[in-house]
């Protein structure tokens, strides 16, 4: 029996454990309801027609961002987990969390929110938004696109898989050797963790690569490198930093695993190994995937000041210039994240002054962002809001970042919760805030109608009162000593400030909860919020020329640009769309390959965790054969639309009749 099933038996299930028994039910629970309801409204077809199988780079997207919501609740009840088990955890008691356990909800907590919430997030937000903004009919590789999305997902179903089969790593977000070697974690914990990251990782890194060639090569005519918008040059740098760095993170991570499989010693502490070299290298990729989630947002907030001041971004080639030096320099901090390790005084200067000289580039974006609002006919419309919220709280997590730079305070502070509270700064501040703002402005582009104001403004004061709540106690508990990652306290004067933070955790809640009840209200209200405009916040690049929602292939006919604020220009020069000349759309159908594949290399992590080594060789050699006959079976996966405008069924007449010349 172990032949075939490995490591897997009865004794890998916790049934000992009533917190994961009952997480269990109630996701069985969920689980059967989203069946039944799906079932009993017969989406099950169109859910796999238009959406699972759909090689579209808006629907892609947007599957990338709902799959960052459902993440977001899952590792958001690991931080009330925590929150609440450092609240009771005073005077000799034990709180409900054994140590065992509350390591593992740390480290999923971490692993969710940055590889399975904020790159969804930002993802999603490319996918969406660049191959509007620069003219193009899709991304280059459509295909691609849909497989990348599924091996993320299957990457987070792996993940989660080990709360019910197994158990997860319990050695921190990043797994640190020796205690994620094979010595101190023997059991499928650090497995899971290698393997989700691995088939997850792929995904983001051919994302990447997929989204460069987009910029690049299918831009519209006119549209030169200094006409993008700077949401584009953001998503640009950060894909150049995902194809570096994401590499990196596959390599270190196979190392890892071929010490816990195959008996070497590149991380150990005998036969020549060296757990400082894992270090180095997983901060390699750590710290420009910091950057790789802001950068994008960065550029969010510059379309958001630009449209809701009513004026032009202020200093676009300083922006451009500052995103550019922000992305080389993203590679030459790697090491402030451990300056106490011994590196030696000059090494820690060196990266302590790069650190500082990382946040000018960054402070000319406030100030350009702060000069476009001087003067500028402000309207505080969500995006807005959420944009202003970024700056004061992103200033603060910034400066508290120049402070930890600083070699001697970082000695002092490094494994305190400072460092917990800043990274949640900018973070929050920076990734979540930002991915508000981009929702909400693009929602509109996205379903045709408006969210919900009210709703928005719940969840929007919930979660920016709930962050400061949460965790400026953190700062204050960092500088008075208190060391991150305990679950146990002996002094019952910090509980106070435990209590605040957990009433800040709360409050986020409430603010996850309103942004639902937006949601679902907004879909209520559609007809009533639905703006017939075409281009509901007014805005300034190529997107809103076209109709809300896109059509399936964007454009009917390839825009010629000429400024920077491409649709401003071109409502400027009193612009009209022809109504003839429209040539055949050559455009791919939607496969289920990219599913299928992603699949079983699921099946593939899930086999090679529990040493099925038979299941684990078929699945792989599928996946490979898969991928090599769908690569020489591509041209049949392509249709043409070739209808001539004029007739009132038409897509592109339909596109035309939203927008009259």
């Amino acid at each position: 029996m172990s032949a075939l099933l490995g490591r897997l038996s009865l004794d890998v299930f916790p049934i000992h454990e009533p917190i994961l028994v009952a997480t269990f039910a109630g996701v069985a629970l969920g689980g059967i309801t989203l069946i039944s309801v799906l079932t009993y409204f017969q989406l099950w077809g169109y859910l796999w027609r238009e959406w699972f199988t759909t090689i579209d780079h808006k629907r892609i997207g947007i599957m990338y961002i709902v799959m960052a919501f459902v993440m977001l609740f899952r590792g958001f009840t690991d931080a009330m987990l925590m929150r609440a088990q450092q609240v009771v955890a005073f005077g000799g008691s034990e709180g409900f969390l054994p140590p065992h356990h509350y390591d593992q909800v740390f480290t999923a907590h971490g692993v969710i929110m940055i590889f399975f919430v904020a790159m969804p997030f930002v993802t999603g937000l490319m996918n969406f938004a660049v191959p509007l903004q620069i003219g193009a009919r899709d991304v280059s590789f459509p295909f691609l696109n849909n497989f990348s999305f599924w091996m993320t997902v299957v990457g987070a179903l792996l993940m989660n898989t080990s709360l019910f089969v197994g158990e997860f790593a319990g050695a921190g977000w990043l797994a640190y050797p020796p205690l994620s070697g094979i010595d101190y974690s023997p059991d499928v914990g650090i497995d899971y963790y290698i393997w989700a990251l691995q088939i997850a990782g792929i995904g983001t890194l051919l994302s990447g690569v997929n989204l460069i060639v987009t910029i690049i090569k299918l831009r519209a005519p006119g549209m030169t490198m200094m006409k993008m918008p700077i949401f584009v040059w953001t998503a640009l740098c950060t894909n150049v930093l995902i194809v570096a760095a994401f590499p990196i993170l596959t390599v270190v991570l196979a190392l890892l695993s071929l010490d816990r499989y195959a008996g070497t010693h590149f991380f150990t502490n005998d036969m020549g190994g060296n757990a400082m070299m894992y270090i180095n290298l997983i901060w390699i990729w750590g710290h420009p995937e910091v950057y790789i989630l802001i950068l994008p947002l960065f550029g969010v907030f510059s379309e958001v000041t630009a449209t809701f001041s009513g004026k032009k971004i202020f200093g676009y080639t300083s922006m451009v210039y500052a995103t550019v030096v922000i992305t080389i320099l993203s590679y030459l901090v790697w090491l402030h994240h451990f300056f106490t390790m011994g590196s030696g005084a000059s090494v820690n200067s060196f990266f302590g002054i790069t650190t500082m000289i990382i946040s000018i580039p960054t402070g000319a974006k406030i100030f350009n962002w702060l000069f476009t609002l001087y003067r500028g006919r402000i309207r505080f419309e969500l995006p807005m809001m959420w944009t202003l919220a970024f700056m004061i709280t992103f200033v603060i997590g910034g400066m508290t970042g120049v402070l930890l730079a600083v070699p001697p305070a970082d000695f002092v502070l490094h494994n305190s919760l400072f460092l917990v509270a800043h990274f949640h700064n900018v973070i929050i501040g920076g990734v979540v805030f930002g991915t508000f703002a981009g929702i909400s402005y693009w929602f509109p582009k996205a379903f045709g109608f408006k969210l919900d104001f009210f709703w928005g403004k719940m969840s929007f004061w919930f979660w920016v009162v709930g962050f400061y709540l949460a965790f400026m106690p953190l700062y204050v508990l960092g500088l008075m000593g208190v060391t991150r990652r305990l679950r146990q306290f002996d002094d019952p004067s910090l509980q106070i400030w435990f209590v605040i933070a957990a009433i800040g955790a709360a409050c986020i809640a409430i603010g996850i909860l309103s942004f639902g009840i937006q949601v679902f209200v907004s879909i209520r209200r559609r007809n009533e919020l639905r703006d017939h405009s075409g281009d509901p916040w007014d805005g300034r690049t190529l997107e809103w020329s076209t109709a809300s929602p896109p059509p399936t292939y964007n454009f009917a006919f390839t825009p010629v640009v000429h400024e920077t604020d491409a649709w401003w220009d071109m409502k400027q020069r009193g612009f009209r769309r022809p109504a003839t000349g429209f040539n055949a759309i050559h455009m791919p159908r939607n496969t289920p390959a990219g599913l299928l594949l992603a699949a079983v290399a699921g099946v593939f992590g899930f086999a090679v965790v529990w040493h099925i080594w038979w299941l684990a060789g078929l699945s792989f050699s599928i996946v490979i054969a898969g991928a090599i006959f769908h690569t020489f079976n591509y041209d049949r996966d392509f249709q043409i639309e070739a209808k001539v405008v004029g007739h009132t069924e038409d897509a592109r007449t339909q596109e035309l009749a939203q927008f009259p010349a």
